[in-house]
């Protein structure tokens, strides 16, 4: 069984995302387990403080490292995955995705204010943003993250591993075709022929060519 922490100084953020969707449905079926640390838990004095000015000057308030070692040190099991959410990491994938589902623990640290300590770097394993942009707080990044883990461990969705093979960014590393239901013909808008002929080959060499029109005309970069 996956092991998820999040350490965070807004717990409360994840109060809907645990409760809702495939990660509240994984929980309940015993495939993972999610717990929700307060950062000021763990913080320096009587006011529990986990944040001070940046030496050297500069706007804003700095991320202080000695609650974070001792929340890390207190959570993380021996062989956790220690992932930090920073936008000046580089970009979380799929296949990131993959290799975390696998792990039996994954720590998320979630940054707030300017950011962390750098000595605060040298606890986390991986480090990871969500794009070339910056929040807040690394809490959205970190649901996010989680969400991509949790919907891959085995039983997770209920189509099993077909569900998310095929998918976008899957095996092959294209995006998806394509997909239509009923009705046939929505305001002239047809389904394609192929899908209708019940020729499996055909279906499939149909979602084959729109997959790789779609990754070129939307994302190029893939193609590499």
């Amino acid at each position: 069984m996956l092991k998820i922490d999040v350490i965070s100084v807004q717990p409360r953020m994840f109060d809907g995302f645990l409760t809702e969707s495939i990660v509240s449905r994984a929980v309940a079926k015993g495939l993972c387990e999610v717990r929700v640390v307060d950062l000021r838990e763990y913080g320096v004095g009587r006011w529990r403080k986990v944040d001070e000015r940046p030496y050297g000057g500069g706007p804003g308030m700095l991320m202080r490292c000695e609650p974070w070692f001792a929340a890390v040190e207190a959570v993380a099991l021996p062989g956790a995955r220690v992932v930090m959410t920073t936008p000046s990491a580089p970009r979380f994938t799929q296949r990131d995705a993959e290799d975390l589902s696998r792990a039996g623990q994954v720590v998320f640290m979630c940054g707030h204010y300017e950011g962390f300590d750098a000595r605060v770097r040298t606890l986390a394993t991986d480090a990871f943003s969500v794009g070339d942009f910056v929040m807040t707080g690394g809490e959205i990044a970190a649901a996010a993250m989680a969400d991509a883990v949790v919907r891959l461990i085995p039983g997770a969705i209920g189509a099993g591993p077909a569900a998310t093979a095929d998918e976008s960014f899957g095996r092959d590393g294209l995006l998806e075709a394509p997909q239509y239901t009923q009705p046939r013909e929505f305001r002239g808008m047809r389904v394609p022929d192929e899908l209708l002929s019940g020729d499996h080959a055909r279906i499939a060499a149909w979602r084959r060519r729109e997959a790789m029109r779609i990754t070129q005309e939307e994302r190029p970069d893939l193609l590499k």
